[in-house]
């Protein structure tokens, strides 16, 4: 097993290729996985991954009734869409408030691959943590999960945010399902996540001791995420990658910040990698202070563009109340673009010591950002330097490359695990010996 090239199923219950980081998380693990000799087949549901055209690299469609899909988004199926009680299961839940996906899907996984008993070596779960993943053991596959981070972060800042209790009671029926993620998670016997910070959070909201969690940082493509010299900057460009009014994210502090940075920098204007919600908190108040032609949104770009988005701006930010990890600093890092970020959750371990890789600023602070930025804007040395210094971290230790030997790494020792009784404190006392071989 030490050297043979191993089977894996890659599950994803969604898999955008243009909004979050699971979809970027699949694509890249799963090409770099095959480029050392695995097989992987990415069981992925709506919206399907974008996956690399890499030998041994295959996407199967595990469909739900998509029932989120734009432009119809909270859609009602007709009736000859039905196809079982799983599909009734997630109306159902939509219909009462719920989110229905992760339970759904992983109830469909579990079928498809009850039918696919040993054709794969291990189980690797993105993010889902259903129900349905406790039966896979029972098929003969050694079953793990990443988890990115816990979504019950998500949940308190959105609860602290809404405006009214009717607004908090819609929002904790909707993220009930991590109820569900939490005892799934706890059951597993191994979990991969992206940052110490992260780490931390999933043993204190969910209770997974850390003996069973192994931290793999994931990375940026550093060959097309790079430095290109004959790209102009755009001067005062601010680029930045957020949902327009989910909190986590800290769109609005950000676009209160540009008003006090056009205050010294007139010119500045903010490029936002992602869709503008109508009517919503951002577009209030980029229209109250009089933001309108300095604001940009684009989405659905393809990666080339993103680069070519991020060569040309003088400032990357990353303005977020939280991360578990910030793909976004590391692609604007990987292209040798200043960063100005915040010291939420995962960030700092990702970007850097403030003054050398980035400028860091505390989260929700729309003064300390607007400092920060001003300063880079109008300091051509200094985005230089931030530039440099963030391009050489990245390459040390932010690949994908990286990612993919240290998942197959832990697939193997799960799959070792899986043979014998499990032995936690053997597991635990396994990564402690390699730590101490890496110096760590």
């Amino acid at each position: 097993m030490a050297d043979r090239p191993l089977r894996i199923a890659l599950l994803a219950y969604k898999g955008n290729p243009f909004c979050g980081g699971q979809g970027v998380y699949v694509r890249h693990l799963s090409r770099e996985l095959a480029k050392l000799g695995h097989t992987v087949e990415v069981l992925a549901g709506q919206p399907y991954p974008v996956l690399d055209p890499e030998p041994g690299v295959t996407l199967t469609e595990i469909s739900s009734l998509d029932l989120y899909r734009q432009p119809d988004p909270f859609r009602t199926p007709k009736r000859g869409e039905y196809r079982d009680w799983v599909d009734m299961l997630e109306v159902g839940t939509m219909w009462t408030a719920g989110f229905p996906e992760p339970l759904t899907f992983s109830l469909r996984a579990l079928r498809h691959l009850s039918a696919r008993r040993g054709e794969f070596d291990v189980v690797h779960d993105n993010q889902c943590l259903g129900y349905g993943l406790l039966g896979m053991p029972r098929l003969g596959f050694p079953t793990m999960a990443t988890i990115h981070h816990p979504i019950q972060v998500d949940r308190e800042l959105e609860l602290a945010a809404a405006p009214t209790k009717s607004r908090q009671a819609s929002l904790r029926r909707w993220y009930a399902f991590t109820k569900m993620q939490t005892r799934v998670a706890r059951r597993l016997p191994e979990i991969i996540t992206v940052s110490s910070s992260s780490a931390a959070e999933i043993e204190q909201y969910l209770g997974v001791p850390q003996r069973r969690i192994s931290t793999i940082p994931i990375g940026a493509d550093t060959d097309s995420f790079a430095p290109d010299a004959s790209v102009a900057k755009v001067p005062g460009r601010i680029v930045t990658t957020a949902s327009a009014d989910v909190p986590l994210k800290g769109l609005l502090p950000l676009v209160e910040a540009l008003a006090k940075v056009r205050v010294e920098v007139d010119y500045a204007q903010l490029v936002v990698v992602g869709r503008a919600k109508e009517d919503g908190v951002v577009a209030k108040a980029i229209e109250r202070l009089g933001l309108s032609d300095a604001v940009r949104f684009v989405h659905g770009i393809s990666d080339a563009e993103l680069v070519e988005l991020i060569r040309s701006a003088e400032v990357a930010c990353v303005p977020s109340l939280y991360e578990g990890f910030s793909l976004p600093a590391v692609e604007a890092m990987s292209c040798g673009t200043a960063l100005v970020s915040t010291t939420g959750g995962a960030i700092p371990e990702v970007a850097g010591r403030d003054g050398e890789t980035t400028l860091a600023v505390p989260p929700g602070d729309p003064s300390a950002l607007a400092g920060a930025l001003t300063r880079v804007l109008r300091d051509a040395d200094l985005r230089a330097r931030l530039g440099a210094a963030a391009r050489e971290r990245v390459l040390e230790k932010f690949t994908w490359r990286a990612a993919a030997i240290a998942t197959a790494e832990r697939y193997r020792a799960l799959i070792e695990a899986d043979r014998d009784p499990v032995d936690w404190d053997r597991m635990a006392a396994d990564r402690l010996r390699r730590g101490r071989k890496a110096g760590v």
